[in-house]
């Protein structure tokens, strides 16, 4: 059986440290897999290769038979539909919450609105009470003007009425 160094790859260091991670899970399951088969008379072939395989694994080597390439894709491609499954999840969890932080974001902005209309309602009817309040100052104003002089015209029709 021939076998390459998995650094010859031209993988990252840490991208060599998953397949050789996964090349002993592969390798693990390819032994949980030969209890069954020995009794079908395959056990010898199936050991010979799992040797192969742990031994060139523990060198750092990627060993070439179809049977250790098979269960290390079959490994990988499991790992793989996991990894996919875990970001479609992650992904939905997102989403829905980003949809309920909007939700909750337009009726802030919808309760913040309202309270602004109502503010700004409320800051117009006090400008025009002001403006009332201004113009019944200036009719106060006037009426004092007016009580001036009407209290001076009966002083002046007093002075006239003792004189005569």
């Amino acid at each position: 059986m021939s076998s390459i160094p998995d650094t010859s790859l031209g993988l990252t260091s840490s991208e060599i440290q998953i397949l050789r991670q996964q090349q002993q899970i592969a390798l693990q399951n390819t032994h949980a897999g030969n209890g069954a088969a020995r009794g079908r008379g395959a056990g010898r072939a199936s050991n010979s290769s799992s040797r192969a395989t742990s031994a060139a694994s523990s060198q750092g080597r990627l060993l070439l038979d179809p049977d250790s390439l098979h269960a290390l894709s079959h490994q990988l491609g499991s790992l793989e539909r996991r990894i996919s499954s875990q970001i479609d999840y992650l992904s939905q969890q997102i989403s829905d919450s980003v949809k309920l932080s909007q939700s909750g974001a337009l009726r802030t902005i919808q309760q913040v609105d309202a309270e602004m209309a109502r503010t700004r309602a409320m800051m117009a009817s006090a400008d025009d009470l002001e403006n009332e309040l201004a113009k019944i100052g200036h009719i106060r104003d006037i009426v004092k003007s007016f009580r001036g002089r009407i209290e001076g015209l009966d002083r002046r029709i007093d002075q006239s009425r003792r004189r005569r």
